[in-house]
């Protein structure tokens, strides 16, 4: 065991943000640490590496073991070049590097003694150094070096570059490179994909893949956690559940256990309620019998356990995206677009065929020309060559990953209200709710939100525009996984068509109708989702030179297929193969009762329906009898029966009569409700 936490408990200002967390991890196990945002991810890892002490509990590490943190922000401040920063987390192979050196021309010039052997043991010191220096993989350092530098993005002739004059992306990418290099025995990484273009992402896959430590990992990125790890770590409300598996058989097994935990916690509420209108029943019945009953019930009622509820995702924004009228088949049509910046050419001959419904993403390395594409199409930019058409009745609309369409001068209700006029003050602060913004969030400056907020407010402008056409640029930056679902809902529910520039594969993979990849400044088409892509990249046989965009008209089947293999992909863009993990999941079949057939289930319910039936015949039949009796004590209360004594012992004798009657009827209805509760 390399990692064990135990009942961890931390909080800030008397609110709780981590409640007795325990897990463990084996050295070479692979673990995902999910939660929405806030849900105390970081503040885990910072009690891990002991950044920050827990208010209890413990968290045990072998002494020997060596830890390796990257954080989402790195402070690296240096004089060195790119390449010198990370080989420098080596010195003690430099160092005995440069002492082998030494040693071999010690070799070369060394006297010997009068029986002509080496002095000073040279020999013997070179060959344990050098034993040490390769096991240690000495010989292939440098190697090792350029390999991850390549691997995270960076050039040959950027390796001479200055740290000093690195932006906060390359930093984070140059501080992982060091981490990979160091080899630590436990590597803990906060949303390291986030600079990573989708090449560089997939490189770091496979390497963690291979990483013979152990591995901890917070993203949003779920393709990159699919691949990766073998348990998940969920944190919500607080409390860590453990989950074998990758992302996507926990993501299966939440979802049922949440279904579990609702049932239950409704079933609970539902006992709890109809428990004290039982006890409420008895009191109002007013007899000793009765009120002794209800004492007894109230004994057990606060016995009973009181689930908490499920958290539900209320900070979950509701989006769906409605376009205002149908768009013509033919979207739109681009024949040999080209741009340029200077000597600098992004990509030339691009032609494109757009129909109505498709969902099309466009992917590729950084700085290539996808989000300049997009602009084009969106009017925002224009290109150097050829020729842009849209269809017949088509209403675009652009979301931008700057979010520069948001004026920073706004407050989050007046970007609404100044795009919308229309929408009184109760609309748009129902519809800014839906999407997380409530109270005082209305009036806070657009300048001064979080990159999520602005991606929330983004959306929300993007929803009520109507659109027909929807154009996304990096759609799920700054979104949470559960934000990012429901964004992959509103993308495959909408009925318009969509062009997007993402790297999040599970996104693009649960979304994508069609892939373009921008390769040697020209467009490749694949007619599938992500899956697919990889399986005809993959292919030998498949020729990408067929598949530039330009050459598709025919759309030979035998080529493209009609995306992806069906007994390989599900209805929503998965593979139904190879996602498991390892180990049962918290609901296996094997642990549910078996389930009752069509005619059982039909008895049972025609059982519950006569009882509660009965029941609501005996309330009616006890309401009545009150009352009846209600009336005879208000009569005997008259005067002119007061002094009657004929008429009151007459009425005496009803009443007594009634009260039986009332006695035989609570006692049924007593008889009754047990029933139905034991049913």
């Amino acid at each position: 065991m390399i990692l064990a936490v135990n009942d961890l408990n931390k909080s800030y200002d008397g609110k709780d943000i981590l409640k007795d967390i325990s897990f463990h991890m084996e050295a070479h196990d692979k673990l995902a640490i999910t939660g929405i945002n806030g849900a105390g991810k970081t503040t885990l890892l910072r009690q891990i590496i002991g950044e920050e002490q827990p208010d209890s509990g413990t968290v045990v590490i072998p002494r020997e073991a060596r830890i390796g943190y990257l954080s989402q922000i790195p402070d690296i401040e240096s004089d060195r070049t790119i390449y010198e920063e990370v080989i420098s987390v080596r010195s003690d192979l430099l160092e005995a590097e440069k002492t082998l050196r030494e040693l071999e021309q010690k070799m070369q010039h060394a006297g010997t003694d009068d029986a002509g052997v080496l002095s000073d043991n040279v020999f013997d010191r070179y060959a344990a150094l050098s034993h040490r220096f390769e096991s240690e993989g000495g010989y292939a350092l440098r190697s090792n070096v350029t390999g991850i530098l390549k691997g995270l993005g960076f050039r040959e002739d950027e390796f001479d570059k200055k740290v000093s004059v690195l932006s906060g992306g390359q930093k984070t990418r140059l501080s992982l490179g060091r981490l990979l290099l160091d080899s630590p025995d436990i590597l803990i990484l906060d949303e390291p994909t986030n600079h990573l273009d989708i090449d560089s992402v997939a490189w770091l896959e496979g390497y963690l893949r291979s990483w013979k430590g152990a591995v901890i990992i917070v993203s949003h990125d779920r393709y990159f956690l699919d691949r990766i790890v073998n348990k998940v770590l969920d944190i919500e409300n607080g409390h860590g559940r453990l989950y074998t598996g990758n992302y996507t058989a926990f993501a299966e097994k939440k979802a049922a256990l949440r279904k579990d935990q609702m049932r239950a916690w409704l079933n609970n509420q539902a006992e709890i309620k109809h428990q004290q209108e039982v006890i409420d029943k008895l009191k109002r019945f007013n007899r000793e019998k009765s009120i002794k009953r209800a004492e007894s019930r109230e004994k057990m009622l606060a016995k009973v356990e009181r689930l908490d509820k499920p958290f539900d995702v209320d900070d979950a924004m509701r989006l769906h995206f409605t376009p205002s009228k149908l768009s013509g088949k033919d979207v739109l049509f681009a024949d040999g677009l080209g741009k340029s910046y200077g000597d600098l050419e992004l990509f030339r001959g691009v032609d494109l065929d757009v129909k109505r419904g498709e969902k099309l993403a466009i992917i590729g390395p950084n700085g290539t020309g996808k989000t300049t594409l997009l602009k084009i199409i969106s009017g925002n930019e224009t290109q150097d060559e050829g020729e842009l058409e849209f269809g017949s009745r088509v209403e675009p609309a652009y979301y931008d990953q700057e979010h520069q369409v948001l004026d920073p001068d706004n407050t989050v209700f007046d970007e609404i209200s100044d795009a919308y006029p229309y929408m009184n003050n109760t609309e748009i602060r129902n519809l800014l709710a839906s999407f997380l913004f409530t109270g005082d969030d209305v009036f806070k400056m657009v300048r001064d939100l979080s990159g999520g907020e602005k991606g929330r407010l983004s959306l929300a402008k993007l929803m009520l525009s109507k659109a027909n056409l929807l154009l996304l640029d990096e759609p799920t930056n700054h979104l949470d996984i559960t934000s990012k679902e429901i964004l992959e809902e509103a993308v495959r529910n909408y009925e318009g068509t969509v062009i997007y520039v993402s790297h999040d594969r599970y996104f693009i993979n649960r979304t994508a109708s069609r892939i373009l990849e921008l390769d040697h400044r020209h467009f490749v088409n694949y007619q599938g989702n992500y899956d697919y892509y990889l399986e005809k990249k993959a292919d030998p046989t498949f020729d990408a030179a067929k598949a530039v965009s330009g050459k598709l008209n025919d759309r030979d089947g035998s080529v493209f297929g009609t995306g992806g293999p069906a007994r390989e992909t599900s209805s929503d863009g998965r593979k139904t193969a190879g996602t498991g993990g390892s180990g049962a999941g918290e609901n296996s079949a094997s642990d549910k009762k078996p389930a009752l057939s069509f005619q059982e289930q039909k008895e049972r319910k025609q059982q519950l329906q006569k009882l509660r039936s009965a029941l609501s015949a005996c309330e009616k039949e006890i309401a009545d009898k009150e009352a009846a009796s209600e009336a005879i004590d208000e009569e005997m209360a008259r005067p002119d029966v007061a002094v009657n004594s004929a008429k009151l012992n007459e009425l005496a004798k009803k009443k007594e009569g009634l009260t039986a009657a009332l006695e035989e009827l609570y006692m049924r209805w007593e008889e009754l409700s047990e029933s139905i509760e034991a049913f």
